[in-house]
């Protein structure tokens, strides 16, 4: 049973979602999204700072459908813990559609983890900023689990936590990804020690997601102020930056965009359409195995 938990409720994302302005090419991948099911079948970790709710992966194919993305990425999603039955679930459901980024203890016994590689994860995520997730303290061993099963990781951490731990990462003997620009406030500025460190990991061979918009800015829709973090990524590695949705936006109390608004973001972030597309489509692909560059 789950513990009593005073997580406040998010909202839901826009039940419709209308298609965005720019031209979306044909394979691209929208690389990080989350399904959500509803306890007792799907419980909630107690030690949350949310309580969201459910999110299906036939909505998360309709919204994909509706803004004219070709692939996903689904992350398991903080709430629900170490427990992937319902990502696991999606991505045998839609297996040329979807990929999957597991969360995962570190003793997982081999026949989870080959399970959860046979449906279609790539992936592991480190969550240090929600509970629910699993933090840095075991860095390496998820380097060595990843190597092992073919895997990359995904971090999802402040910026200003980069500095302390950037040697370990660049150790990793797997690619790497920080999550939405390193989800931290644009106050902060481009020349924080966190975020040129940032620019310095990507650079080194990182992977970066420009995302998570709506988490960092300061100044709200249309989110201006962070546009120079995502140029400054998007000029540090071309080929290493990917772009996400964060659909269904869970912890989100302020204004609730859609995707089509982040996507027509992402046009401001990233002016030149060939690059742009490579962000969408060749990067993603390569990463997540996706399409005839994928793995």
């Amino acid at each position: 049973m789950e513990e009593i938990s005073t997580a406040p409720p998010c909202p839901a994302p826009p039940a419709i979602q209308p298609p965005p302005r720019i031209t979306v090419p044909q394979g691209a991948v929208d690389t990080h999204s989350h399904v959500i099911g509803a306890p007792p079948a799907y419980p909630f970790v107690a030690a949350r700072s949310y309580t969201p709710p459910p999110a299906s992966a036939d909505d998360y194919i309709a919204m994909l459908d509706a803004t004219r993305m070709t692939y996903g990425v689904l992350t398991q999603v903080s709430v629900h813990g170490t427990d992937n039955r319902l990502l696991e679930d999606a991505l045998r459901r839609h297996p040329t559609r979807l990929r999957g980024i597991g969360v995962l203890a570190l003793d997982a016994s081999d026949r989870e983890r080959a399970a959860l590689k046979e449906a279609g994860v790539v992936g592991l995520r480190l969550n240090v900023l929600y509970g629910g997730g699993i933090g840095l303290g075991e860095v390496e061993g998820y380097g060595d689990m990843c190597k092992e099963m073919g895997w990359h990781l995904q971090f999802l951490v402040d910026a200003a936590d980069l500095p302390a731990v950037a040697r370990r990462l660049g150790r990793l003997p797997v690619p790497f990804l920080i999550d939405h620009m390193g989800h931290f406030p644009t106050t902060r500025g481009v020349g924080s020690e966190g975020f040129q460190t940032l620019l310095s990991l990507v650079r080194d061979g990182a992977w970066a997601r420009l995302s998570g918009a709506y988490r960092t800015s300061v100044q709200g829709p249309p989110y201006d102020d962070t546009v120079p973090f995502a140029r400054a990524l998007a000029a540090a590695a071309p080929e290493r930056c990917v772009w996400g949705s964060d659909w269904p936006h869970v912890a989100n109390w302020g204004v609730m965009m859609t995707v089509a608004d982040l996507l027509d973001l992402l046009a401001r972030w990233v002016p030149d359409e060939m690059l742009r597309n490579r962000i969408l489509t060749e990067n993603p692909q390569r990463l997540f195995g996706f399409g005839a560059v994928g793995a």
